[in-house]
């Protein structure tokens, strides 16, 4: 791909995609992760006298125009006091006023287009949405590593109309995984968490090809405890994915590579601030009506002790509902080694994980922290990405 500075963006008019789809709670954006990584390409751009046009979209709108939910307005402000300049947002996606904006822009300047996604043409790649958006600017930068994995307009359609390149952020973010999957360090240790095995199943198989160690937790951990006879009471799971669940299992001892999973629990009848719980050991069962919706101090610890050993630590997905006060523990100790492990590389993979460092204040203690929770899983289990593939023509 080509770079950014490679670019002759003087006095240019850059049509820059980026990934602000933050959260927002009463008009304030509550995380700028995204924002602050995309920070290296647009003091680049600005310092060097372009004309910024950014392309950013919010959520899921139905794409049938503005909805007030979906503005992009708290991040135009978030961007504005971060760069300490004025960010102005146009009142429609593409339009005439749009135009008169971006026309009125001088070198330097920062515009932003409102909610990419509230014309229905930017999901479907539609050709003629594409032209209109690249009319608007003399070349094109991608530092949507976040959106990477969509084939929509304003990803891979304006590639076909702009020279375009690749920001700062994308570039990082590819170089990244490359390395930690090519030459790792030993112990290589992968944590993953969250609700599904349907949503992992083929980032967990291409893991344990390349990794040592394979920690498993969150909801996807009692499809896993299932197929291997155990009780697991109401706790979520997948039936349909026991069997693919078993052949990962029995992939991981040819392999192998060394899969835990919890050994112990925090269990509820009901997810909730005042949750009564108690902690159940797996070989005892878990009751039914009850749910498993934390890993308990056993594996909490032995987690811990498996993360501490390794020398390159991926993490992706929570331990728990750690939102939730009583299920937080496990996802906090598992946070807190993954950053005290100074000895290690340590990435962040996205999603819940970002929101669970900086909310036990790690972020600052780990080597990256990636910005694309779906786009980070798809790179890693050998998905092609449309939006780096479009970037890699010459």
């Amino acid at each position: 791909m080509r770079l950014v500075n490679e670019a002759d963006v003087n006095g240019k008019r850059v049509l820059l995609r980026v990934d602000f789809n933050v959260p927002i709670k009463d008009g304030k954006v509550t995380d700028d992760t995204r924002i602050r990584a995309v920070m290296p390409t647009i003091r680049y751009l600005m310092d060097n006298n372009a004309k910024i046009i950014i392309v950013a979209h919010q959520g899921r709108p139905k794409g049938e125009g503005y909805e007030r939910a979906y503005t992009l307005k708290p991040v135009a402000k978030a961007l504005g006091t971060l760069i300490d300049k004025d960010v102005k947002l146009t009142h429609d996606v593409l339009g005439m006023q749009t135009t008169a904006d971006v026309e009125a822009l001088q070198p330097g300047e920062v515009l932003m287009l409102e909610n990419i996604r509230f014309d229905k043409r930017e999901k479907s790649n539609d050709p003629e949405f594409s032209g209109r958006l690249a009319d608007l600017a003399d070349l094109y930068v991608n530092d949507a590593f976040a959106a990477a994995h969509r084939a929509h307009a304003s990803i891979t359609g304006v590639t076909e109309l702009l020279p375009s390149y690749a920001g700062f952020l994308m570039n990082k973010e590819l170089g990244t995984f490359e390395r930690m999957l090519a030459h790792p360090t030993a112990p290589f240790v992968a944590i993953l968490g969250g609700s599904k095995v349907s949503d992992k199943i083929k980032v967990t198989s291409r893991l344990i090809e390349v990794v040592d160690v394979l920690i498993i937790g969150g909801a996807m951990c009692f499809t896993f405890l299932k197929a291997q006879g155990y009780s697991i009471g109401s706790s979520l799971r997948e039936d349909d994915w026991l069997e693919p669940a078993k052949e990962l299992i029995e992939k991981a001892k040819a392999e192998g590579t060394q899969l835990l999973l919890p050994k112990d629990f925090v269990i509820a009848g009901t997810i909730s601030d005042d949750a009564e719980t108690s902690i159940v050991d797996i070989a005892d069962g878990i009751p039914e009506g009850m749910m498993g919706l934390d890993i308990g101090p056993a594996t909490a610890e032995m987690y811990k002790n498996a993360i501490t050993d390794g020398r390159t630590v991926f993490w992706n997905g929570p331990m728990g509902v750690f939102e939730v006060a009583p299920f937080a523990g496990g996802t906090r100790q598992v946070a807190t080694a993954v950053a005290m492990n100074s000895r290690a590389t340590t990435i962040i993979g996205g999603g819940d994980s970002i929101a669970a460092v900086n909310r036990f204040g790690y972020n600052d203690l780990v080597t990256f922290i990636s910005t694309g929770g779906g786009a980070a899983l798809e790179l890693l289990d050998g998905t092609h990405l449309p939006g780096v593939v479009a970037l890699d023509k010459e």
